[in-house]
């Protein structure tokens, strides 16, 4: 597997690994991170497993097209939550982020500092024109994120997200390469 660390002044981000399960698991299964999740809290570990592999299987390939990335802090390497950057088609030079933070590290800016790094990493070494994002559009924390990190939003999809309270609308950012 590639070593890809991305360093910040109080984080690492490196690629997860299956030692990382259980702390995956744990948070995918907390309400407070479900509620503005699509993908639902697992049934149990097994489940989880499956979504890690895949995500494993895809930081293995040659050329990685779906970056998963565990949070830690820097010294203590406690597992903070998940950064992820999937790449679009090579000719339109695209990808779309996202994360989950542990509500433990919620409000003190380790979001907004992986996200920085991300998007520097995405436009310095994969060299891509475009990061994009999404959140629906009552997830609070999340707007504060991405416009800490200089993403401008540029409108509504209606009806986008199936999350356990209903469908919710879903605010789109972005960030170019020559807004850096």
């Amino acid at each position: 597997m590639k070593e890809i660390e991305l360093i910040t002044d109080r984080l690492k981000l490196r690629l997860i690994e299956i030692l990382d399960l259980e702390s995956i698991h744990i948070l995918h299964s907390l309400p407070e991170t479900d509620e503005f999740n699509t993908l639902g809290i697992p049934s149990n570990i097994e489940e989880t497993r499956s979504i890690v592999n895949s995500w494993i299987e895809e930081n293995r390939l040659k050329e990685i097209k779906n970056y998963t990335f565990a949070i830690e802090s820097k010294g203590g390497k406690e597992f903070m939550g998940l950064f992820g950057l999937k790449l679009g088609s090579e000719k339109f030079k695209r990808g779309e982020v996202w994360y989950k933070i542990h509500p433990d590290f919620w409000n003190q800016g380790f979001a907004t500092e992986s996200l920085k790094e991300v998007i520097d990493f995405g436009f310095t070494t994969l060299k891509l024109h475009r990061i994009e994002a999404g959140c629906a559009v009552a997830n609070i924390g999340s707007i504060k994120v991405l416009e800490k990190a200089g993403m401008i939003r540029e409108g509504i999809g209606r009806q986008l997200l199936p999350l356990k309270s209903g469908w919710s609308d879903n605010f789109q950012y972005s960030k170019l390469e020559t807004e850096e």
